[in-house]
């Protein structure tokens, strides 16, 4: 699954997007000021405390729970801050408006990929359910049988997800996402963008790793350059460095699979297998039955792991899309969106 690596280039092909959003000409007011630091104060904790202790938690499903959590509490608190600035959404400038629903539809597109990934893994409980069942009866053809469940399983984890090979450009598109529109006369606007900006990072950030480990793939794998202005630009280049290190190093690693319970459970298959293969000996019950045990212990675990970061993915997508629909409804009702290039209320969810 791993390809070798390329040299490491920068995403940023742009100029530099933090003079868009600098305050000048117009200071901003002490509570403008405050909500800003806020947010991004917030945001920095967040990346600081999703950034692993140990280099066994990335890519474990324990971490990636924790980041799409982390990721559905930044977007909540960015509704948070507009609603804070009491910026009316007629306000809003028609190019930020055409970049959140460009957006919001790449973020529902990579949901629906993930959750089809997850859905898919998931799946092939059923074959350890079998492989379990068989394995109760320790008869030549109750093993044989096993067999066969443990190399459909194989299989079934080795196959290809297009929604996940499709996840490369969407995740390109984001990237272009972060030029940021510019904002002219509103101390308001420059908020909003800059607070946008640092969602759209962790956005991609955590996209992306997802995105390298269900596709195995590096070249999914983003690295972005913030610039220290931010609050949370330490946190998160902090962040970057150790997680895609670990990534890119369990990517060229040649393993089976490069989710940590995924592995794990193949582990324990590689020892099952031979013993099914050449049939039980007296002398290997004990350690047949062990092993069998694990296996059980570590399917459940896997399952359990892929239900809970499906539903923060789906928690995730619900936030887009709940942001989305207030945003076209509260365009409707203002006639805003009479007056963008495209009539927005046509966009619908590939």
């Amino acid at each position: 699954m791993s390809r070798p690596q390329e040299p490491h280039r920068p995403f940023f092909s742009f100029g530099n997007p933090f003079r868009m959003i600098s305050p000048k000409g117009s200071q901003l007011s002490p509570r403008l000021l405050s909500v800003l630091n806020s947010f991004e104060e917030t945001l920095a904790e967040r990346l600081r405390k999703l950034n692993p202790n140990d280099k066994d938690e990335v890519l474990s499903l324990t971490w990636m729970k924790y980041a799409m959590e982390s990721l559905c509490e930044t977007h909540e608190d960015i509704k948070t801050l507009i609603t804070d600035l009491e910026l009316p959404i007629t306000d809003w400038d028609e190019k930020w408006i055409d970049v959140y629903l460009d957006i919001s539809v790449k973020l529902l597109d990579i949901c629906i990929a993930f959750s089809s990934e997850l859905s898919r893994l998931n799946q092939g409980h059923l074959l350890l359910q079998c492989v379990l069942h068989n394995l109760e009866s320790k008869s030549s053809n109750q093993l044989i049988r096993a067999r066969s469940s443990l190399d459909s399983w194989r299989q079934h984890i080795h196959s290809k997800n297009q929604r996940v090979q499709n996840c490369h450009s969407i995740l390109n598109g984001l990237v272009e996402s972060l030029n940021l529109p510019k904002v002219k006369n509103s101390a308001k606007g420059k908020v909003l963008m800059r607070a946008m900006y640092g969602v759209k990072v962790q956005t991609v950030f955590v996209c992306s790793v997802f995105a390298a480990a269900f596709s195995g793939s590096a070249k999914n794998l983003l690295h972005l350059d913030v610039a220290e202005t931010f609050l949370w630009a330490q946190a998160y280049s902090n962040l970057q460095a150790n997680v895609n290190v670990e990534v890119r190093e369990i990517l060229s690693g040649g393993k089976f699979s490069v989710l940590k319970e995924v592995d794990g459970v193949e582990i324990i298959v590689n020892k099952l297998y031979p013993v099914i293969e050449d049939g039980l000996q007296p002398v290997e019950v004990q350690e047949f039955e062990k092993t069998v045990s694990d296996l059980r212990g570590g399917a459940e675990k896997l399952s359990e792991g892929l239900d809970i970061v499906a539903k923060q993915v789906d928690g995730f997508f619900k936030i887009v899309l709940s942001g989305r629909d207030a945003l076209l409804c509260n365009l409707r009702a203002s006639g805003v969106d009479s007056m963008l290039g495209c009539n927005v209320g046509e966009q619908i969810v590939r």
